[in-house]
């Protein structure tokens, strides 16, 4: 960790310059995603708040996504997480690959580094870096999905011999063991396989491996320091959750006057309206991170992969060419 700080402080003008270029064209894009979805959605949001009013005119009990009312608004949704995850996806790869190449240049002290500098060294390998990421991306999403498709089986009555508890009664043992625990247990893999990932976007744009040999040495790398990359995967990842809250708690009064604004907006729609009002300080926490979280996470992964590759042996390793390792010589 204080060799990162170390590396942020160096080269604070290139880092953070870097960061916030990056950063502002995101939250464009992220906004911009986002009011493309209320767009796409108005009408069915208008046709929700007729429905309503029809029934309560009527004196009826109603559902207000009845009739069909939801699907639209389910599918648009999709789409926009779709798109957010994709924008996220190229967000992080980029600024993991231009902290890969920081650090790579602070270790070998090549002197100053400018913001132009930096996205000059690290453009060549940003496909990369998002191919790395996107794999990443797959195995630690499989991992949770087989978590909650296990938890819905065990909810669904799916398993043999295990039986959700009614509400008002005592878990039994097998369905608090099995139904709770148990995914619980397979969430949490998730996060450790994404800690001995973490190396890999460094490995390929530094050592210029192809995604898969370079998930294969990231997870060689960690091999021999679990302990370690536990410790500071959960310490920054630990940070970023803490950052996301206090941004998220601190966007919420701004819920209010976006509520406003909607309803004058949509003419007094209060279905649109909850739902804008509902999302708002989230998507201000998420859109914070990269400038606030991200340098930190980014030069910590960086230094660590870093330490990793000189503390391997000597020698080439079964994934390296003869001319690739006589080049790090």
């Amino acid at each position: 960790m204080s060799e990162a700080l170390g590396v942020l402080r160096r080269h604070r003008r290139a880092l953070y310059g870097f960061t916030l270029v990056v950063s502002a064209p995101t939250a464009v894009l992220g906004c911009a995603i986002l009011a493309w979805g209320f767009a796409a959605t108005w009408d069915a949001f208008g046709a929700v708040r007729d429905y309503a009013d029809r029934n309560i005119a009527n004196e009826d009990s109603y559902v207000a996504y009845a009739d069909g009312g939801l699907d639209p608004l389910v599918r648009v949704g999709a789409v926009v997480m779709v798109l957010q995850f994709v924008l996220a996806l190229l967000v992080v790869s980029v600024l993991h690959t231009a902290y890969a190449v920081a650090d790579s240049h602070a270790r070998h002290d090549d002197g100053p580094l400018t913001t132009r500098e930096l996205w000059r060294r690290s453009r060549p390998r940003v496909h990369a870096a998002l191919a790395v990421n996107a794999l990443t991306g797959l195995a630690v999403g499989a991992v949770e999905l087989a978590a909650l498709v296990w938890w819905s089986l065990v909810e669904g009555s799916e398993v043999p011999g295990v039986e959700p508890t009614p509400i008002g009664e005592t878990a039994s043992p097998q369905y608090t063991l099995v139904g709770w625990v148990l995914p619980i247990a397979i969430g949490c893999l998730g996060p450790l396989l994404y800690f001995r990932l973490s190396g890999a976007t460094a490995e390929s744009v530094l050592e210029r491996r192809s995604p898969f040999v370079a998930l294969y040495r990231s997870w060689v790398l960690t091999r021999r320091a679990r302990w370690r990359t536990l410790g500071v995967g959960t310490l920054v990842t630990a940070g970023a959750v803490l950052v996301f809250w206090l941004a998220r708690y601190a966007a919420a009064p701004l819920a209010h006057y976006a509520g406003l604004g909607m309803l004058w907006l949509s003419g007094g729609n209060v279905w649109i309206t909850g739902v804008l009002v509902k999302i708002l300080p989230t998507a201000v926490a998420l859109l914070l991170l990269p400038p606030v979280v991200m340098p930190l996470v980014c030069a910590v992964v960086a230094r660590l992969h870093g330490e990793l590759r000189e503390q391997q042996p000597a020698g080439p390793t079964t994934a390296d060419t003869p001319a690739r390792a006589e080049r790090r010589r």
